[in-house]
């Protein structure tokens, strides 16, 4: 099916466009976009930023993307969420809404664990913390992923993702400038002092873990998705066959491809120079001088703005131009964007030298979040095994931001700000030299025809 014969018969008018926003499923999914970007900041750059307030040094800063961990190895449990039900819950509500109300009470848990925690005193206590919020947040995309995928029909798959991606960055940002802004109101309106503080915001996150929970006991699962699931589920056979048979189709399929592990390659460094960058860009901001609020305002609220509109750009971009040209383009975007933080690191103290630092990385970096997300789609083409592939594709994009990253702080340390980010820019030669090597080969041929349908809605 072309992108043509998706928005045909007839083009539908402003009011036709904008109606499917509000259908129910739909909104379903704009608020599970929510409850998915909730949790990243919070062992992420929300963290980093209480513990560089507690005086924790750059190299264990940098160490700290480690948490990250779950989410580069969600594939491995993926298959679990896709053939096995949880007791009770899957039951009452569905195999997918079981999951889901599963993994988000563990998330509430792992959150208000980590509030307790202190990264001056004890900051292997913080890591476990981190870690299990990160687990958990890997699972509740897992599911996510599936259910927005079975359970929107194709004419609204399109506003789906739109809506889903707008909210995630809403969830971030509640979690980064919202925690942040709590955390100062704690401090400073009410008195406590600062690790109280940070306990009390941390525990305001988790309770914001409810908006998920109480969409997904108003969301339904499709009868499509029931039928399926009583075929496929093989309720005599034993739990661990089921879960092997399905790890192993997924995988096979896609491994079987040509040129499989350099596609895999690509995906792992394709936003590698995105995140050695963005890794350190709190504690970046901080020691400039930036208060709490500054980064909260600029870095995160002025962030979001950008990265809206770049959104916006990177679909524009998509539809217009082959899949290939588009990847060239959010590669050269985000090495650009990374010299602008060495000209910020010179500049110093400056608010509106870092509101335009920071537009200016989150519209490049949008850009080529919304390209890449494309591509990986394409490369989805089984529908027996989307979800575990999406999977596997989204945990390997994760490498970058998690491993390849965690030595992010001894380079900042080692050489200075200005330098760290002229070095960082130069991470992102290795994905040019395989995405020419994909293009030469004849890849994305392959891809153009699942790519103009994903894209086109």
């Amino acid at each position: 099916m072309t992108a043509a014969t998706q928005t045909t018969p007839g083009k539908p008018t402003w009011r036709e466009a904008l109606a499917v926003y509000l259908k129910p499923r739909v909104l379903i999914v704009l608020f599970l976009g929510f409850a998915s970007g909730l949790p990243l900041a919070l062992s992420g750059s929300t963290l980093l930023v209480w513990m560089r307030e507690a005086n924790v040094d750059l190299g264990t800063i940098g160490l700290f993307a480690l948490v990250g961990t779950p989410y580069t190895i969600k594939f491995l449990w993926a298959p679990v969420v896709d053939a096995l039900d949880v007791p009770v819950l899957s039951r009452l509500l569905g195999r997918r809404r079981g999951w889901l109300i599963f993994s988000q009470i563990l998330l509430m848990a792992a959150i208000a664990f980590l509030a307790f925690c202190n990264p001056a005193t004890a900051p292997g206590l913080v890591a476990f913390g981190a870690f299990l919020v990160a687990a958990t947040s890997a699972t509740q995309d897992i599911v996510i992923d599936a259910f927005r995928i079975e359970s929107l029909p194709e004419n609204e798959q399109a506003a789906g993702m739109a809506s889903y991606v707008a909210a995630y960055r809403i969830g971030m940002l509640a979690s980064t400038i919202g925690a942040l802004y709590v955390v100062t109101g704690f401090e400073q309106g009410v008195g406590f002092e600062r690790q109280a503080a940070w306990t009390a915001g941390y525990l305001a996150m988790a309770l914001l873990v409810v908006i998920g929970m109480v969409t997904t006991l108003l969301a339904t699962e499709r009868e499509e998705s029931v039928v399926s699931e009583e075929q496929t589920a093989h309720r005599d056979d034993n739990p661990s066959r089921r879960v092997w048979r399905a790890a192993m189709a997924a995988f096979s399929e896609f491994l079987t491809r040509d040129s499989a592990f350099i596609v895999l390659t690509f995906v792992v460094l394709y936003k590698f120079c995105d995140a050695f960058a963005g890794t350190m860009t709190a504690p970046f901001v901080i020691d400039l001088g930036f208060s709490r609020t500054d980064y909260a305002d600029i870095v995160k609220g002025v962030g979001l703005a950008a990265t809206i509109i770049g959104g916006f750009a990177g679909g524009a971009v998509a539809r217009a131009y082959p899949l290939v040209t588009c990847l060239w383009l959010g590669a050269f975007l985000q090495m650009a964007s990374n010299l602008v933080f060495t000209w910020q690191a010179y500049v110093g103290l400056n608010h509106w030298a870092l509101a335009a630092s920071i537009i200016a990385e989150n519209f490049t970096g949008a850009i080529g979040t919304v390209i890449f997300v494309a591509y990986l789609s394409a490369l989805c083409q089984s529908p027996l095994h989307t979800a575990t592939q999406y999977a596997l594709l989204t945990a390997l994009a994760a490498v970058g931001r998690t491993y390849l990253s965690s030595g992010a702080g001894f380079v900042a340390q080692a050489t200075g700000w200005g330098w760290f980010f002229a070095i960082s820019a130069t991470a992102a030669l290795p994905s040019l030299i395989l995405l020419w090597w994909l293009q030469r080969g004849g890849h994305f041929d392959k891809l153009v025809p699942v790519n103009k349908a994903r894209v086109g809605g």
